[in-house]
């Protein structure tokens, strides 16, 4: 019934230890006359492979040996002594991400422009990122090494990418041999171990919907509270996907899973006290309906993968109104611009800032295709700098804001390589690249 494709191992080759990257003044290393470019091998003889490591090795210990590779080449052996909880005030190189061996259908690095950034190709499947970051690994490649290490160092929660447990479809979906593709005595120890798992299902119309999506719900549910919970997103397909097993996600089938799913999670609810199995903001907002409430989505266990990330907003919108309401814009006719967002975010947008306008500020929201990607391509964190200045003849007042989460982390660049500078000369306005916070304090600051 499914056919596969059997996937090479995906191998690096790395330098030993872990690079300084900075040394802060005053410092128990600016004091052992550390330096950025220097590279800790081993700590108390035991081998650093990254920062993890040393974090690990180091913590509780008074009295450390490290074993120093020098930027000049020297090895150095420093015996230390320091304070209980004495930070070190070292920053150290990022982690190379370990990359993925699967050659999975749905993978969005597929969608990519050929033209993209090579950085959007790089598909990550590393344990600990999963860790740090709440990035999802499938386990199909994972080594004993990391097995252990998760378990050794509390690598815990991990989010697991399963998709489906049934094993024909499972496998079919990420591209590998069924051997690979099963993962229950892994998942198995992990659990054992008591590390927490969050799971997730990206749903491919016609493959694991249905029956297979009942049983996964159902199989992964039997684990609570060790699974803890399942984040159910929708398959996003660029124009540059062009795989025929892949069907598009439509507002007809969005409607039909929160149908189907809506009765499941009640009762979940009912049983574990949780809803346990959530489906994405993207499912409810295609389907043209309202995400669910606060108390359904209890501490948002996967708001990183868009599980209640809307509600989450619109909440904090509210308390923003409030304190509008108790604080006055002294001058709120200067506040005059637009915001740009993607297309299916754009109409919850635009009624919020309609009730910030009624305290005299004269904002409007627009909607912007995603025309870099394409497809059903419509979040408004993929949009590019290109579709933004697409959508200048809309751009009105003095200022305009995108979201925050257009630009790369720890840059002031688009996905397509833009600029925020150039962006802002394109449009011919300033551009103020804002999260919900940084817009309530944008604000009052204008004021």
């Amino acid at each position: 019934m499914y056919e596969f494709a059997v996937a090479p191992a995906v191998t690096s080759i790395r330098r030993r230890g872990v690079e300084i990257a900075e040394v802060s003044p005053e410092s128990l290393g600016f004091e052992l006359e550390l330096e950025s470019g220097d590279r800790i091998i081993k700590v108390n003889g035991c081998l650093v492979r990254d920062y993890l490591d040393f974090r690990f090795q180091t913590a509780g210990e008074t009295e450390l040996v490290l074993e120093v590779r020098k930027s000049n080449g020297e090895d150095w052996e420093l015996q230390i002594e320091r304070g209980e909880g004495e930070d070190f005030g070292l920053s150290f190189e990022q982690i190379v991400p370990r990359q993925c061996a699967n050659e999975c259908i749905f993978c969005f690095c597929n969608g990519n422009p050929a033209d993209a950034r090579p950085s959007l190709f790089i598909k990550d499947e590393d344990v600990r990122l999963s860790f740090l970051y709440g990035n999802y690994t499938t386990l199909t490649s994972i080594s004993e090494d990391e097995m252990r290490r998760i378990v050794e160092q509390r690598l815990s929660p991990q989010y697991v990418s399963v998709h489906a447990t049934d094993l024909d479809v499972r496998a079919y979906l990420l591209g590998i041999d069924k051997q690979r593709a099963d993962i229950a005595s892994k998942l198995q120890r992990l659990l054992d171990a008591g590390i927490e798992i969050h799971a997730q299902v990206v749903l491919c119309p016609g493959i694991n919907d249905g029956h297979i999506l009942r049983k996964t719900i159902a199989d992964l549910a039997a684990e609570y509270p060790r699974i803890t919970s399942v984040a159910i997103v929708p398959l996003g397909l660029t124009r540059y996907n062009t795989d025929p097993r892949l069907t598009a996600v439509t507002p007809d089938f969005c409607q039909r899973i929160i149908s189907e799913i809506t009765d499941i999670q009640s009762d979940l609810r009912r049983r574990l006290g949780t809803t346990f199995a959530f489906l994405g903001d993207e499912i409810y907002l295609r389907a043209g309906r309202e995400v669910p409430s606060r108390s359904h989505y209890g501490d948002y266990p996967q708001i990183e993968d868009g599980i209640g990330m809307v509600r989450s907003f619109t909440n904090e919108f509210a308390s923003m109104l409030k304190r509008l309401t108790r604080t006055p814009l002294t001058q709120p006719d200067k506040l005059r611009g637009t915001l740009l967002t993607g297309t299916l975010f754009a109409p919850v947008l635009k009624p919020l800032i309609e009730k910030v306008n009624r305290f005299g500020t004269q904002l409007t929201v627009a909607g912007v295709e995603n025309n870099y990607f394409g497809g059903d391509v419509s979040v408004a964190g993929l949009l590019t700098g290109g579709d933004l200045v697409s959508a200048r003849d809309r751009v009105t007042g003095d200022f305009v804001i995108i979201p925050k989460s257009t630009l790369k982390s720890d840059e002031e660049i688009m996905l397509d390589g833009m600029k925020l500078q150039e962006l802002t000369a394109k449009l011919g306005s300033p551009v103020h690249a804002l999260d919900l916070k940084s817009f309530s304090q944008f604000l009052f600051r204008q004021n």
